[in-house]
């Protein structure tokens, strides 16, 4: 099979899974609200939901993924994760609803997470990771952007000239329209992984015990590294949501500027992805991430103290705009570590289902925090703060990569020992 093929169908799916319990709230949350009477306050509880059983999700999942092929598991989850959709197209209230966000985070996690992570490591090869997860996270943003794009010309011709003079039915309408296509094309992206992700040899001779890769990744602290890498860093991610906000408090754009700004900058995630798995590739990635981290840490340090008068406003856009490119490049590269820490391949799911349940964290606690930094200090000292906030924990990360670097240079015998459970460890070149 083509290999451009294979990943192109792993970008798909690993947008798509996530097209309905996402997309349709960020890129239409006013007529979602509307449609479903919802407060904010009551579509935050309803996600909160989703976010809960995906984090309980992440770690069987994972393991999973080491016993059964990625072709069943993804196939499986998209359409589990279209079933859902139609339901939602039936506009339910809103303890149905949290009970089918609930289900999809099981569905897009629980089946679906450790299997992508798994199936885009073999895509890359040995000598290829950087550029593997690198394409993954560059494709996923232009799939994101692409199939949004499709689906708000056609919710725009839905609805009459006059958008604030639509009717209820028309505005329902409009918006059920726009789940079934999003559901329709979650089931497209089954069809393709069922077709076009082939079974690898290993998955038909047999896998590790799900148990027992959750065990042995438990008690590997370059695990543990993998995954304090990935904190920060997704903090460092979730940081971005809230530029918009700085645009217009601070920077002094208008509601539609400020939003128009972020898209922008969301529009450098696959040009920093690619970017940065080249380098990795070409050099190491665990380096490549330390010296990433070092230029997140710089460019928040700056927005932590600068004003936004005369030269100083210019040397802000360019930090934001650095930060912007040094963030999306830390999201595209850090599952690469897999391959160069030599994870063994008859674990890699439940090392990334490890990795995801304590990486992803900040999906819990960092809104809360970040939201009492702006309060605290309304303007644009509450931004300096978080800025200074958000280059605290891109030290922390400089910290944790050296840790991890550290226990590399101790000898893989030391990483990944033999045992009963059949793992052979690999030298590492460092």
């Amino acid at each position: 099979m083509s290999r451009v093929v294979l990943i192109f169908t792993l970008i798909v799916a690993g947008e798509m899974i996530f097209g309905l319990p996402f997309h349709t709230a960020r890129f239409f949350r006013p007529t979602m609200l509307d449609v479903f009477g919802f407060t904010n306050t009551q579509l935050g509880d309803v996600s909160a939901v989703y976010g809960i059983t995906a984090m309980l999700a992440y770690f069987p999942g994972g393991a999973l993924a080491d016993r059964f092929s990625a072709r069943s598991l993804l196939t499986g989850s998209l359409v589990a994760t279209a079933v859902g959709g139609l339901y939602m197209a039936t506009i339910p209230g809103a303890l149905p609803m949290a009970a089918l966000y609930g289900y999809w985070g099981i569905t897009s996690i629980f089946l679906f997470w450790g299997a992508l992570i798994r199936a885009t490591r073999d895509w890359g090869g040995t000598n290829a990771q950087g550029m593997a997860f690198g394409t993954l996270e560059a494709g996923r943003g232009l799939v994101a952007a692409g199939v949004a794009s499709i689906c708000g010309w056609i919710f725009a011709a839905l609805m009459p000239d006059a958008v604030s003079m639509a009717s209820d039915q028309e505005r329902r309408a409009a918006f059920q329209a726009i789940i079934l296509i999003y559901s329709l094309v979650t089931l497209g992206a089954a069809a393709l992984t069922w077709f076009l992700v082939p079974v690898p040899e290993y998955s038909r001779n047999g896998r590790t015990n799900p148990l027992t890769g959750m065990l042995i990744v438990f008690r590997r602290p370059i695990v543990w590294a993998q995954a304090a890498v990935i904190v920060c860093a997704y903090c460092c991610y979730k940081g971005l949501d809230n530029y918009a906000l700085y645009a217009e408090q601070v920077l002094g754009m208008n509601e539609n500027d400020a939003t128009q700004f972020a898209i922008w900058g969301a529009y450098l995630r696959p040009i920093a992805a690619i970017a940065a798995g080249l380098v990795a590739d070409r050099f190491h990635t665990a380096k490549t991430i330390g010296v990433t981290f070092l230029v997140v840490l710089l460019s928040y340090g700056a927005l932590s103290f600068l004003a936004v008068d005369g030269i100083e406003l210019a040397i802000v856009y360019v930090n934001v705009f650095v930060s912007f490119f040094a963030v999306f490049a830390l999201r595209g590269i850090y599952f690469a570590l897999l391959e160069e820490n030599k994870t063994p391949v008859n674990i890699t799911g439940a090392a990334v289902g490890m990795m995801s349940f304590v990486g992803f964290t900040p999906e819990i606690f960092f809104a809360p925090i970040a939201g009492r930094i702006l309060d605290a200090t309304p303007g644009i000292g509450g931004h300096q703060n978080y800025f200074l906030f958000l280059a605290i924990i891109a030290a922390i990360g400089i910290l944790v990569i050296s840790w991890l670097l550290w226990l590399r240079s101790r000898g893989t015998d030391t990483l990944w020992p033999s045992d009963r459970s059949g793992i052979a460890p690999k030298e590492i070149n460092t």
